[in-house]
């Protein structure tokens, strides 16, 4: 319930009169009628917290103001942050940057010590890159030492902590908490927390490495199937910008079995369809790795189709936890974690405002109804009920042409159920549903 000003300056005077006759003063403060102008307080995950996200709304981009999330992100060095803009001066943000280099530097260091480009003699390097060997943290020193046969241990800008567990993803992790102020992220009070466990990484020895032969299939060739057009857009900047550092560092520091790697453009489209054309066109031209896919679902839909061709991939940006025992033939890796992290940093920050009653409201796929039902338990485990917590979905647009979201219908639900928090698990059509609460006459708190 919440409580006036007026009746909360009345109570603190008849508070300050009762402690100067008894020596006592009680906290119990009289409780307003629900009304029809409820507050909810916006969330957000990794693909809408974003500077680009407020343009998706328009004329109504001040609704974002006060929401506040979590993505998966370390504190990024400032000279990283540098050499991203060196590439693209436009850059805005920095989402899945540091994810998407570390995945290149580890194809081409795992490809070095494999001695070949063949896709099954890296994949069976790519966990040991990042566990148990010397430790490096640079193209330059990194390839020097599996040049030589030294296994290594990668530490980059999203590998701080632990390497890859035997599923080929991070054992640990670390979330940032962002918020939006004048309909951008206000890096100021930007928080950060670790995740995971350092103990699941794994301690398998890879295979000795090797010296490049005259069999080596060089150059490597990495694919990109990165979200350049499609729903996931607007992460796709960052992405692409720190494939193109990692690529010319390594190529600075003399390449991978003596030749520079080569890099493929590609777009996953945010749809299946589009990326399954876009694999096939790498296919035809040899392409060893692909970095990609963006989105989780996008990635489960086409893996059948990449372990078929027998090629490694390797996405910055999958957090569907399910990818973690998907069947893969060992092929497939990501610098992400899984879900199953961020659903707790999400919870703990939803929880720190004390809400009487949560909606969450999440794509209908993999990737959102996972995470959602993470943050759910997590809600749960903190002592809120079904009757506390409301899980609502919607389809996500086929593509970019498809009409927008249409959450009339579950904007009056969330008003009805009196939510004064409200999760979005999406990525740029969750625009269309703080439209839909705004429509619905749903104040939202800024």
């Amino acid at each position: 319930m919440r409580v006036s000003r007026g009746s909360r300056v009345a109570t603190l005077a008849a508070c300050v009169a009762l402690l100067f006759t008894t020596g006592a003063c009680g906290t119990e403060q009289p409780e307003e009628p629900e009304n029809e102008s409820q507050q909810v307080r916006l969330y957000g995950n990794d693909g809408n917290m974003l500077n680009t996200f407020p343009l998706e709304l328009k004329d109504r981009a001040h609704l974002v103001d006060g929401m506040k999330g979590t993505t998966p992100m370390t504190p990024l060095p400032e000279d990283f942050k540098t050499r991203l803009r060196a590439v693209d001066p436009n850059l805005r943000d920095y989402l899945y940057a540091a994810e998407a280099y570390d995945a290149v530097m580890i194809s081409a260091f795992a490809t070095q010590l494999a001695g070949t480009t063949d896709p099954a003699a890296i994949a069976k390097q790519i966990v040991g890159v990042t566990n148990e060997g010397q430790r490096c943290e640079d193209a330059a020193g990194c390839l020097k030492l599996a040049r030589a046969g030294q296994d290594i241990e990668y530490r980059g800008v999203s590998l701080t902590r632990a390497g890859f567990t035997e599923a080929g993803e991070p054992a640990t992790a670390s979330y940032a908490t962002l918020h939006f102020d004048d309909q951008k992220l206000n890096d100021a009070k930007t928080e950060f927390v670790g995740a995971g466990d350092d103990s699941k990484a794994s301690t398998k020895a890879p295979p000795k490495g090797r010296k490049p032969r005259g069999d080596s299939g060089a150059p490597l060739t990495l694919g990109g199937l990165l979200p350049r057009t499609g729903a996931l857009a607007l992460a796709y900047p960052p992405q692409a910008a720190a494939a193109a550092l990692a690529v010319r560092e390594i190529n600075a520091a003399g390449g991978v079995l003596d030749e520079p790697v080569v890099w493929i453009d590609g777009d996953d489209g945010t749809n299946p369809a589009v990326a399954k054309a876009t694999l096939a066109s790498h296919v035809e031209k040899n392409v060893q790795v692909i970095i990609g896919a963006g989105a989780s679902g996008v990635s489960k839909a086409i893996l059948p189709d990449v372990v078929a061709a027998g090629l490694v991939m390797f996405s910055p940006a999958n957090t569907d936890a399910s990818l973690t025992t998907i069947e893969d033939n060992g092929l497939y890796f990501r610098t992400a974690p899984p879900d199953s992290l961020q659903g707790r940093a999400l919870a703990d920050v939803i929880l720190r405002d004390g809400p009487r009653k949560v909606a969450l409201v999440a794509r209908k796929d993999s990737y959102g109804e996972g995470l959602q039902g993470y943050v759910r338990t997590e809600l749960e485990r903190a002592g809120l009920g079904d009757d506390k917590v409301k899980l609502l979905t919607y389809e996500p647009p086929a593509d970019a042409d498809a009409p927008p979201v249409d959450f009339s219908a579950g904007a009056r639900e969330i008003k009805e159920f009196g939510a004064d928090a409200v999760l979005l698990i999406g990525y740029a059509e969750s625009a269309a549903v703080i439209v839909a609460l705004d429509e619905a006459g749903v104040q939202i708190q800024q």
